[in-house]
């Protein structure tokens, strides 16, 4: 059974997905942050790869992608972290978040290749529309790796139901119209949205773009299977980076993060750090 497979049919209360930038603001910290992430009770790490023009993303997703981009972190370095990840003890299932792009100069058969070498279990392009994904979920199928699909408040009836059939892993559920970044409070046709998801999805649904604390992942409970978290856990890097990309103050810096997603995200402590 391939980790994403194992993922989905895992039986648990709401998944945590959540979301760094590969590279931010080291290779060695994002490292660092995926573990710790991973014991404090993560079902799968989304991994950015650091792009100049990120269409889907907030200002706080965007500079940590200049973060990252300044040291030089790339698509293809970023899937070679992972295999070193998985070296070091990475069980989590591993969805690789780029833009269309970096890919489409890498080019697939290289990217399938080196996701092969390197374990990736997901894929999300959030700028490639699905009419355009066919040969992308193809090839995804044929090398066992899962192409994530977005829907939104906005899709039509007729276009979710397409999109929820052919969806691998899960579904990708946006909560809100714009970017990403944290919102206090969800605007109520959300909630519809996602009970309409859940008529014709098969699979696992998870939300995300603007969740950041507790309150907003109980409201979820019952309409959706998981959360993912990205601006949240990116601010907390951010107001952290120094001490990120020092190993002697690195320590600190992660417990810190971890303490506070424990006290504002998640509803209990993991003990397996």
């Amino acid at each position: 059974m391939s980790r994403m497979t194992e993922f989905v049919n895992k039986e648990r209360g709401m998944m945590f997905i959540p979301f760094i930038t590969a590279g931010d603001p080291t290779e060695d910290a994002t490292m660092e942050l995926a573990k710790m992430l991973q014991s404090a009770g993560a079902s799968a790490l989304e991994l950015g790869i650091p792009y100049s023009d990120p269409l889907a993303d907030g200002t706080v997703i965007q500079k940590a992608s200049q973060r990252a981009l300044k040291k030089g972190m790339t698509l293809l370095q970023a899937l070679r972290m992972v295999g070193k990840m998985r070296s070091r003890g990475m069980k989590l299932p591993v969805i690789i978040f780029t833009y269309f792009n970096p890919l489409l100069q890498m080019g697939q058969e290289k990217f399938f290749r080196e996701a092969a070498e390197n374990e990736i279990d997901g894929l999300l392009v959030p700028d490639l529309p699905f009419e355009e994904s066919r040969e992308l979920e193809q090839a995804c199928h044929l090398h066992n790796v899962s192409l994530i699909s977005l829907v939104a408040p906005t899709t039509s009836e007729q276009r979710l139901k397409v999109i929820a059939s052919s969806a691998q892993g899960f579904l990708y559920c946006v909560s809100s119209l714009g970017v990403t970044g944290v919102r206090k409070k969800f605007h109520p046709a959300v909630f519809s949205f996602l009970d309409r998801v859940r008529t014709v999805c098969r699979l696992p649904i998870a939300v995300g773009f603007g969740i950041s604390s507790r309150d907003q992942v109980d409201e979820l409970s019952g309409h959706a299977d998981g959360f993912i978290v990205g601006s949240a856990i990116v601010s907390m890097i951010a107001d952290r980076t120094a001490r990120l990309t020092d190993p002697e103050t690195r320590p600190k810096a992660l417990a810190e993060i971890r303490r506070m997603l424990e006290d504002k995200l998640l509803d209990q402590k993991v003990e397996n750090s």
